[in-house]
């Protein structure tokens, strides 16, 4: 049975808002980034969400509460849908960084080579692994049904674009804040037919 994953994006949130790069499990979302979760609520109102699950960073699990509040479903924290972790370079707001950070995740979008890493920070095998075991996970535990997932630009990127064979199609087009976008997954094989900026909705 077809299982429908509507996935976002957190929430905006201070990290970004300050230029820090990184995992940053403890950023807290801004004002504006609370608004933003409400209006992702307010537009799966209808879908019939049995369950929100977020990663267990901050930002992830604040823009899920407020989803889950707004629709009456239980949370659930998966650390394995975390962002993609850059090791001694957590937290820097050095441009470099931030440029071999998007050159990494182009080489595992784009490239299909899930070897590089930023620094000793994570590669793309071991983020990919962690976010489709994820994913799959949801996937079986929810048959015929309808999630919410919450997590993060780069690690999402990866882990779908390896499940869904997107490639470097969707390279240019991040993941906007706090916008749902729907994967299917019919048991066999998943599919994402849009992505952000266009939203499913």
């Amino acid at each position: 049975m077809s299982v429908r994953l509507l996935c976002l994006r957190h929430a905006e949130s201070e990290n970004v808002v300050a230029g820090a790069a990184g995992a940053l499990p403890g950023a807290e979302l801004t004002p504006r980034g609370r608004a933003q979760a409400a209006r992702a609520a307010h537009l799966l109102r209808a879908e019939g969400i049995a369950k929100v699950y977020a990663g267990d960073a901050v930002r992830a699990r604040r823009t899920a509460e407020i989803i889950a509040g707004t629709l009456d479903a239980d949370v659930a924290v998966l650390p394995a849908l975390a962002e993609m972790g850059l090791g001694g370079a957590e937290g820097t707001k050095d441009r470099a960084v931030r440029a071999r950070t998007a050159e990494v995740l182009r080489s595992w979008v784009v490239d299909g080579d899930l070897r590089a890493a930023v620094g000793d920070g994570e590669d793309g095998q071991a983020v990919t692994a962690r976010v489709i075991a994820a994913l799959t996970s949801i996937a079986a535990a929810h048959p015929g049904g309808t999630v919410a997932v919450v997590g993060h630009v780069a690690s999402l990127t990866a882990g779908l674009s390896v499940l869904c064979g997107l490639g470097g199609r969707v390279w240019g087009s991040p993941l906007p804040f706090a916008t749902p976008f729907l994967v299917e997954h019919d048991g066999g094989s998943w599919h994402c037919r849009t992505w952000p900026p266009e939203c499913w909705v």
